[in-house]
């Protein structure tokens, strides 16, 4: 029991890479487990999960199934497949969260999950394929994935074997594995990828450019969620005698702090983040643990 309390702690306590990761996870595990006990009683239960969670190439499949569309992206029966999305999610989660935050996060890995889902559904009806059930967070990941390389092009990262490599390059190499491995008995995963890619760079190219087309949907998100938080107390603002509320030094200080951290960011953009002063990675990283 205690156990399943600090996972319950981890996963409240973690920021959203943490929980993408441990809910791709926790399905994995649970799927698996009713998997298991389907073939001790004889029984398909990965037929029925397949069904109807994964996510159908029909379009009248996909109309009485459409919450698939969401879990899908969330669904693996492979440890090797989960294994290598987690790991792709984890470091280049990592690099978006710190440098961007986890709202974000989450709205490009849907988002992109939801791209990749309907450039899948597209390409099979279009040419006629066999219906092929879609699974796997690659979709979504890839998005991530793309959007990090775009945004942070310049960005350094460490490579066993390898040595530093930026991020555009590590993004482009993503593509063109795609591209190759096209015939490889996965052409729907890889349409999906496609799909995901295609939208993490148009997000990351918009943002760039000061728009965030993400925007409407975080909203959309955080008001969703806020169904499920509990309600905060109220809070007294205290006014003066000409009736204007007080600004606070903690308000003070969060409008600097964002103003700090939106410079550091574009500087990070143009020249990549090797190009930081040191008291210019101190702001950054205490920025980022608040997220």
């Amino acid at each position: 029991m205690n156990i399943l309390e600090d996972l319950k702690s981890n996963f409240k306590q973690g920021n959203m890479l943490t929980k993408l990761i441990f809910i791709n996870v926790g399905v994995f595990l649970l799927a698996k487990i009713i998997i298991v006990i389907g073939n001790l009683s004889q029984s398909n239960f990965e037929y029925y999960i397949l069904e109807y969670f994964a996510m159908p190439s029909g379009a009248r499949d996909f109309l009485f199934r459409f919450w698939t569309a969401i879990t899908y992206m969330f669904l693996h029966t492979g440890f090797l497949h989960l294994l290598f999305n987690m790991l792709w999610l984890y470091w280049m989660g990592k690099i978006f969260i710190d440098l961007l935050n986890g709202r974000r996060l989450l709205a490009v890995y849907l988002l992109g999950g939801f791209s990749g889902a309907l450039l899948y559904m597209l390409v099979y009806n279009l040419l006629g394929y066999d219906s092929h059930p879609l699974l796997g967070a690659s979709a979504g990941v890839m998005s991530v994935v793309i959007a990090t390389a775009v945004y942070f092009p310049n960005y350094t990262i460490y490579l066993m074997f390898i040595g530093p490599v930026k991020l555009k390059y590590l993004g482009a190499a993503a593509i063109v594995l795609d591209v190759i491995t096209l015939d490889d008995g996965n052409f729907g995963g890889h349409i999906a990828h496609f799909g995901g890619e295609i939208f993490g760079f148009i997000w990351a190219s918009k943002l760039k450019n000061g728009t965030d087309i993400a925007k409407g949907f975080s909203n959309f998100c955080d008001s969703f969620f806020s169904i499920f938080k509990p309600k905060s107390k109220v809070k007294v603002h205290y006014r003066n005698e000409s009736g204007s509320s007080r600004t606070t030094n903690q308000e003070k200080s969060n409008a600097v702090s964002q103003k700090e951290i939106d410079i550091i960011l574009d500087k990070i953009a143009k020249s990549g983040y090797n190009s930081l002063t040191k008291e210019e990675k101190e702001v950054l990283f205490k920025m980022s643990s608040k997220k």
